[in-house]
Protein backbone atom coordinates (compact mmCIF):
# COMPACT_ATOMS: atom_id res chain seq x y z
CA UNK A 1 0.00 0.00 0.00
CA UNK A 2 2.67 2.38 0.12
CA UNK A 3 4.87 2.01 -2.55
CA UNK A 4 2.44 3.87 -4.63
CA UNK A 5 2.80 6.86 -2.47
CA UNK A 6 6.92 6.22 -2.52
CA UNK A 7 6.93 6.19 -6.54
CA UNK A 8 4.61 9.34 -6.72
CA UNK A 9 7.02 11.14 -4.39
CA UNK A 10 10.28 10.31 -6.14
CA UNK A 11 9.80 13.03 -9.46
CA UNK A 12 9.43 15.30 -6.73
CA UNK A 13 12.55 14.46 -5.09
CA UNK A 14 14.00 14.20 -8.29
CA UNK A 15 13.40 17.57 -8.78
CA UNK A 16 14.70 19.42 -5.73
CA UNK A 17 18.40 19.51 -6.69
CA UNK A 18 16.81 21.43 -9.95
CA UNK A 19 14.85 24.04 -8.10
CA UNK A 20 17.86 24.36 -5.69
CA UNK A 21 19.94 24.64 -7.42
CA UNK A 22 17.96 27.23 -9.77
CA UNK A 23 17.05 28.97 -6.58
CA UNK A 24 21.17 29.34 -5.50
CA UNK A 25 21.83 30.55 -9.35
CA UNK A 26 18.40 33.13 -9.51
CA UNK A 27 19.38 34.61 -5.69
CA UNK A 28 23.26 35.11 -6.31
CA UNK A 29 21.88 36.69 -9.89
CA UNK A 30 19.27 38.80 -8.18
CA UNK A 31 22.55 40.50 -5.79
CA UNK A 32 24.91 41.00 -8.76
CA UNK A 33 21.75 43.16 -10.76
CA UNK A 34 21.09 44.81 -7.10
CA UNK A 35 25.19 45.52 -6.63
CA UNK A 36 25.45 47.07 -10.00
CA UNK A 37 23.04 49.81 -9.86
CA UNK A 38 25.63 51.13 -7.40
CA UNK A 39 26.71 54.21 -9.03
CA UNK A 40 30.38 53.57 -8.73
CA UNK A 41 30.54 49.99 -10.27
CA UNK A 42 28.40 51.59 -12.85
CA UNK A 43 30.70 54.50 -13.43
CA UNK A 44 33.53 52.03 -13.69
CA UNK A 45 32.16 49.34 -15.66
CA UNK A 46 31.08 47.06 -13.99
CA UNK A 47 28.62 45.08 -15.44
CA UNK A 48 25.53 42.28 -13.17
CA UNK A 49 27.13 39.53 -15.48
CA UNK A 50 30.78 40.48 -14.33
CA UNK A 51 29.48 40.89 -10.38
CA UNK A 52 27.46 37.37 -10.77
CA UNK A 53 30.57 35.23 -11.59
CA UNK A 54 32.89 36.83 -8.84
CA UNK A 55 29.74 36.52 -5.94
CA UNK A 56 28.94 32.72 -7.67
CA UNK A 57 32.74 32.07 -7.73
CA UNK A 58 32.41 33.29 -3.60
CA UNK A 59 30.04 31.00 -3.30
CA UNK A 60 31.26 28.21 -4.77
CA UNK A 61 34.56 28.61 -2.87
CA UNK A 62 32.72 29.22 0.62
CA UNK A 63 30.84 26.00 1.08
CA UNK A 64 28.72 25.60 -1.49
CA UNK A 65 30.56 21.78 -1.62
CA UNK A 66 28.56 20.90 1.51
CA UNK A 67 25.19 21.75 -0.66
CA UNK A 68 26.66 20.56 -4.11
CA UNK A 69 24.76 17.07 -4.04
CA UNK A 70 21.23 18.89 -3.65
CA UNK A 71 21.71 21.76 -5.64
CA UNK A 72 24.30 20.66 -8.72
CA UNK A 73 21.51 19.44 -11.55
CA UNK A 74 19.72 23.29 -10.83
CA UNK A 75 23.62 25.08 -11.49
CA UNK A 76 24.28 22.73 -14.31
CA UNK A 77 20.87 23.57 -15.62
CA UNK A 78 21.64 27.42 -15.38
CA UNK A 79 25.27 26.87 -16.66
CA UNK A 80 23.94 25.18 -19.89
CA UNK A 81 20.05 25.42 -20.71
CA UNK A 82 19.62 29.18 -19.23
CA UNK A 83 22.78 30.34 -20.92
CA UNK A 84 21.62 29.13 -24.59
CA UNK A 85 18.01 31.10 -24.05
CA UNK A 86 19.63 34.40 -22.49
CA UNK A 87 21.99 34.55 -26.02
CA UNK A 88 18.91 34.18 -27.59
CA UNK A 89 17.32 36.73 -26.12
CA UNK A 90 20.43 39.21 -26.37
CA UNK A 91 19.08 39.32 -29.89
CA UNK A 92 16.31 42.19 -28.71
CA UNK A 93 19.17 44.49 -28.07
CA UNK A 94 19.78 44.63 -31.72
CA UNK A 95 18.35 45.48 -35.00
CA UNK A 96 19.93 45.45 -38.75
CA UNK A 97 19.42 48.73 -38.74
CA UNK A 98 22.06 49.32 -36.33
CA UNK A 99 24.23 48.77 -39.18
CA UNK A 100 22.75 51.91 -41.08
CA UNK A 101 24.00 53.90 -38.15
CA UNK A 102 27.84 53.50 -37.89
CA UNK A 103 27.77 52.73 -42.23
CA UNK A 104 30.07 50.04 -44.20
CA UNK A 105 33.35 51.63 -42.33
CA UNK A 106 31.83 50.97 -39.18
CA UNK A 107 30.80 47.09 -40.31
CA UNK A 108 34.28 46.42 -42.10
CA UNK A 109 36.35 47.78 -39.08
CA UNK A 110 34.27 45.46 -36.59
CA UNK A 111 34.96 42.75 -38.90
CA UNK A 112 38.69 43.46 -39.49
CA UNK A 113 39.28 43.39 -35.52
CA UNK A 114 37.62 40.17 -34.78
CA UNK A 115 38.74 38.65 -37.94
CA UNK A 116 42.66 39.55 -36.98
CA UNK A 117 42.12 39.66 -33.03
CA UNK A 118 40.89 36.26 -33.02
CA UNK A 119 43.47 35.19 -35.61
CA UNK A 120 45.99 36.10 -33.55
CA UNK A 121 44.35 34.82 -30.42
CA UNK A 122 44.36 30.97 -32.41
CA UNK A 123 48.41 31.24 -33.42
CA UNK A 124 50.25 33.27 -30.26
CA UNK A 125 47.89 31.22 -27.64
CA UNK A 126 48.59 27.72 -28.28
CA UNK A 127 52.50 28.19 -30.48
CA UNK A 128 53.76 30.85 -28.33
CA UNK A 129 52.54 30.77 -24.84
CA UNK A 130 51.51 26.94 -25.14
CA UNK A 131 48.27 27.26 -23.83
CA UNK A 132 45.59 24.42 -24.39
CA UNK A 133 43.25 25.29 -26.84
CA UNK A 134 40.00 26.07 -25.41
CA UNK A 135 41.39 28.42 -23.56
CA UNK A 136 43.33 30.51 -26.50
CA UNK A 137 40.27 30.24 -28.20
CA UNK A 138 37.57 31.55 -25.18
CA UNK A 139 40.16 34.44 -24.41
CA UNK A 140 40.00 35.41 -28.23
CA UNK A 141 36.20 35.46 -28.83
CA UNK A 142 35.93 37.65 -25.06
CA UNK A 143 38.85 40.00 -26.75
CA UNK A 144 37.50 40.18 -30.21
CA UNK A 145 33.97 40.24 -29.90
CA UNK A 146 32.11 40.96 -26.30
CA UNK A 147 33.52 40.10 -23.67
CA UNK A 148 31.79 38.14 -21.29
CA UNK A 149 29.37 36.74 -22.97
CA UNK A 150 31.16 35.97 -26.20
CA UNK A 151 33.10 33.76 -24.08
CA UNK A 152 29.74 31.84 -22.38
CA UNK A 153 28.25 31.69 -26.03
CA UNK A 154 31.24 30.07 -27.29
CA UNK A 155 31.51 27.51 -24.61
CA UNK A 156 29.22 25.33 -25.76
CA UNK A 157 30.89 24.58 -29.05
CA UNK A 158 34.24 24.36 -27.65
CA UNK A 159 33.30 22.23 -24.87
CA UNK A 160 35.52 23.86 -22.34
CA UNK A 161 35.85 23.11 -18.74
CA UNK A 162 34.28 25.76 -16.17
CA UNK A 163 37.61 26.43 -14.88
CA UNK A 164 39.09 27.37 -18.65
CA UNK A 165 35.67 29.52 -19.22
CA UNK A 166 36.26 31.52 -15.79
CA UNK A 167 40.01 32.00 -16.85
CA UNK A 168 38.98 33.86 -19.96
CA UNK A 169 35.66 35.67 -18.48
CA UNK A 170 38.82 37.04 -16.00
CA UNK A 171 40.85 38.48 -18.56
CA UNK A 172 37.98 40.10 -20.17
CA UNK A 173 37.48 42.25 -16.47
CA UNK A 174 41.39 43.07 -15.56
CA UNK A 175 41.86 44.36 -18.89
CA UNK A 176 38.67 46.03 -19.94
CA UNK A 177 37.94 47.46 -16.55
CA UNK A 178 41.77 49.31 -17.77
CA UNK A 179 40.12 50.54 -21.32
CA UNK A 180 37.65 52.29 -19.12
CA UNK A 181 40.34 54.77 -17.70
CA UNK A 182 43.12 54.54 -20.50
CA UNK A 183 40.95 55.14 -23.61
CA UNK A 184 39.93 58.73 -22.46
CA UNK A 185 43.54 59.14 -21.99
CA UNK A 186 43.95 58.18 -25.35
CA UNK A 187 41.64 60.69 -26.55
CA UNK A 188 43.25 63.16 -25.41
CA UNK A 189 46.42 62.19 -26.53
CA UNK A 190 44.66 61.68 -29.98
CA UNK A 191 43.86 65.23 -29.98
CA UNK A 192 47.65 66.30 -30.44
CA UNK A 193 48.38 63.75 -31.98
CA UNK A 194 45.87 63.86 -34.68
CA UNK A 195 46.54 59.64 -35.24
CA UNK A 196 42.41 59.30 -35.17
CA UNK A 197 40.50 61.76 -36.54
CA UNK A 198 39.49 64.28 -33.92
CA UNK A 199 35.85 64.07 -33.78
CA UNK A 200 33.99 62.29 -31.25
CA UNK A 201 32.45 60.22 -33.46
CA UNK A 202 35.12 58.76 -34.95
CA UNK A 203 36.61 57.96 -31.78
CA UNK A 204 33.41 56.39 -30.45
CA UNK A 205 33.80 54.05 -33.78
CA UNK A 206 37.69 53.00 -32.26
CA UNK A 207 36.31 52.67 -29.11
CA UNK A 208 33.13 50.56 -29.99
CA UNK A 209 35.34 48.68 -32.17
CA UNK A 210 38.21 47.46 -29.49
CA UNK A 211 36.80 47.30 -26.13
CA UNK A 212 35.69 44.75 -24.47
CA UNK A 213 32.23 44.20 -22.97
CA UNK A 214 29.18 46.69 -23.72
CA UNK A 215 28.93 48.02 -20.06
CA UNK A 216 32.97 48.81 -20.55
CA UNK A 217 32.48 50.62 -23.82
CA UNK A 218 29.81 53.22 -22.25
CA UNK A 219 31.86 53.81 -19.23
CA UNK A 220 34.83 54.58 -21.40
CA UNK A 221 32.67 56.44 -24.01
CA UNK A 222 30.96 58.55 -21.82
CA UNK A 223 34.02 60.46 -20.20
CA UNK A 224 34.50 61.61 -23.68
CA UNK A 225 31.12 63.27 -24.49
CA UNK A 226 27.74 62.00 -25.68
CA UNK A 227 28.35 61.75 -28.81
CA UNK A 228 31.51 59.25 -28.31
CA UNK A 229 28.61 57.12 -26.21
CA UNK A 230 26.41 57.15 -28.97
CA UNK A 231 28.56 56.17 -31.93
CA UNK A 232 30.57 53.64 -29.76
CA UNK A 233 27.40 51.52 -28.43
CA UNK A 234 25.98 51.30 -32.02
CA UNK A 235 29.84 50.33 -32.99
CA UNK A 236 29.80 47.86 -30.34
CA UNK A 237 26.24 46.30 -31.43
CA UNK A 238 27.26 45.92 -34.73
CA UNK A 239 30.20 43.49 -33.53
CA UNK A 240 28.07 41.66 -31.15
CA UNK A 241 26.13 41.45 -34.15
CA UNK A 242 28.77 38.88 -35.53
CA UNK A 243 28.50 37.05 -32.57
CA UNK A 244 26.18 34.24 -34.68
CA UNK A 245 28.45 33.76 -37.85
CA UNK A 246 31.09 33.66 -35.62
CA UNK A 247 29.69 30.69 -34.28
CA UNK A 248 28.80 28.76 -36.81
CA UNK A 249 32.24 29.29 -38.89
CA UNK A 250 34.12 28.12 -35.57
CA UNK A 251 32.20 25.06 -35.47
CA UNK A 252 32.58 24.39 -39.00
CA UNK A 253 36.74 25.02 -38.33
CA UNK A 254 36.49 22.71 -35.64
CA UNK A 255 34.56 20.00 -37.38
CA UNK A 256 37.05 20.05 -40.15
CA UNK A 257 40.22 19.79 -37.57
CA UNK A 258 38.19 16.79 -36.10
CA UNK A 259 37.86 14.89 -39.73
CA UNK A 260 41.73 15.66 -40.00
CA UNK A 261 42.56 13.99 -36.81
CA UNK A 262 44.70 15.42 -34.22
CA UNK A 263 43.66 16.54 -30.35
CA UNK A 264 40.16 17.42 -32.00
CA UNK A 265 39.53 13.90 -33.46
CA UNK A 266 36.09 12.06 -33.88
CA UNK A 267 34.69 15.76 -33.25
CA UNK A 268 31.51 15.79 -35.52
CA UNK A 269 29.85 19.39 -36.10
CA UNK A 270 28.55 21.03 -33.30
CA UNK A 271 26.02 23.63 -34.71
CA UNK A 272 25.19 25.82 -32.27
CA UNK A 273 21.14 26.22 -32.58
CA UNK A 274 20.88 28.87 -30.07
CA UNK A 275 23.41 31.37 -32.67
CA UNK A 276 20.74 30.48 -35.73
CA UNK A 277 17.79 31.71 -32.84
CA UNK A 278 20.51 35.12 -31.97
CA UNK A 279 19.51 35.93 -35.64
CA UNK A 280 16.55 35.04 -35.68
CA UNK A 281 15.30 37.43 -32.88
CA UNK A 282 17.52 40.08 -34.22
CA UNK A 283 15.52 39.61 -37.42
CA UNK A 284 12.85 40.21 -35.59
CA UNK A 285 13.54 43.11 -33.27
CA UNK A 286 14.13 44.83 -36.65
CA UNK A 287 10.75 44.93 -37.70
CA UNK A 288 9.76 47.00 -34.39
CA UNK A 289 6.87 44.94 -34.34
CA UNK A 290 6.80 44.75 -30.65
CA UNK A 291 6.30 47.81 -27.78
CA UNK A 292 9.44 49.24 -26.86
CA UNK A 293 8.46 48.66 -23.25
CA UNK A 294 7.92 45.13 -23.70
CA UNK A 295 11.12 44.94 -25.84
CA UNK A 296 12.21 46.64 -21.73
CA UNK A 297 10.76 44.20 -19.94
CA UNK A 298 12.44 41.10 -21.99
CA UNK A 299 15.93 43.00 -21.99
CA UNK A 300 15.17 42.70 -17.87
CA UNK A 301 14.22 39.29 -18.10
CA UNK A 302 17.23 38.83 -20.54
CA UNK A 303 20.08 40.16 -17.75
CA UNK A 304 18.19 37.66 -15.31
CA UNK A 305 19.33 34.79 -17.29
CA UNK A 306 22.56 35.49 -18.47
CA UNK A 307 23.40 36.73 -14.66
CA UNK A 308 22.26 33.33 -13.37
CA UNK A 309 23.90 31.55 -16.21
CA UNK A 310 27.20 33.26 -14.83
CA UNK A 311 26.88 32.86 -11.38
CA UNK A 312 26.23 28.76 -12.22
CA UNK A 313 29.81 29.39 -13.73
CA UNK A 314 31.05 30.74 -10.48
CA UNK A 315 29.83 28.29 -8.49
CA UNK A 316 31.43 25.52 -10.67
CA UNK A 317 35.02 27.00 -10.31
CA UNK A 318 37.50 26.23 -7.64
CA UNK A 319 40.55 29.03 -7.29
CA UNK A 320 42.40 25.93 -6.96
CA UNK A 321 42.16 25.51 -10.47
CA UNK A 322 42.30 29.38 -11.20
CA UNK A 323 45.71 28.92 -9.82
CA UNK A 324 46.58 26.19 -11.87
CA UNK A 325 45.91 28.47 -14.56
CA UNK A 326 49.13 30.66 -13.72
CA UNK A 327 49.71 33.99 -15.52
CA UNK A 328 49.94 32.28 -18.70
CA UNK A 329 46.91 33.71 -19.72
CA UNK A 330 46.50 36.70 -18.36
CA UNK A 331 49.78 37.80 -20.03
CA UNK A 332 48.05 36.61 -23.05
CA UNK A 333 45.38 38.49 -23.02
CA UNK A 334 47.80 41.38 -22.02
CA UNK A 335 49.02 41.34 -25.60
CA UNK A 336 45.61 40.60 -26.99
CA UNK A 337 44.70 43.91 -25.51
CA UNK A 338 47.88 45.97 -26.70
CA UNK A 339 46.54 44.47 -30.27
CA UNK A 340 43.25 46.09 -29.70
CA UNK A 341 44.48 49.58 -28.72
CA UNK A 342 47.56 49.53 -31.56
CA UNK A 343 45.81 47.49 -34.43
CA UNK A 344 42.61 48.42 -33.56
CA UNK A 345 43.67 52.12 -34.17
CA UNK A 346 45.84 50.95 -37.36
CA UNK A 347 42.47 49.84 -38.77
CA UNK A 348 40.25 52.29 -37.81
CA UNK A 349 42.68 54.74 -39.55
CA UNK A 350 43.63 52.82 -42.83
CA UNK A 351 39.25 51.71 -42.96
CA UNK A 352 38.35 55.49 -42.95
CA UNK A 353 40.86 57.29 -44.54
CA UNK A 354 40.40 54.16 -47.93
CA UNK A 355 36.85 54.70 -47.68
CA UNK A 356 36.86 58.23 -47.32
Amino acid sequence: MNTPTLTATRPARTSLPLLAGLALSALIAAAAIAAARIDWLQAHGFSALTLAIVLGMLAGNLGYQRIAPSCAAGVNFSKQNLLRLGIILYGFRLTFQDIGHVGLSGVLIDAMVLCSTFGMALLLGTRVFKLDRETAMLIGAGSSICGAAAVMATEPVLRARPAQVTVAVATVVVFGSLAIFLYPLLYQLNLHWQFLAASPQAYGIYTGSTVHEVAQVVAAARAISPDAANTAVITKMVRVMMLAPFLMLLSAYLSRKGKAGGAAKGRGLAIPWFAFGFVAIVAFNSLSLLPAALVSHVNDADNVLLAMAMAALGISTHFSSLRTAGVKPLVFAAVLFGWLIAGGAMINMLVLRWLA
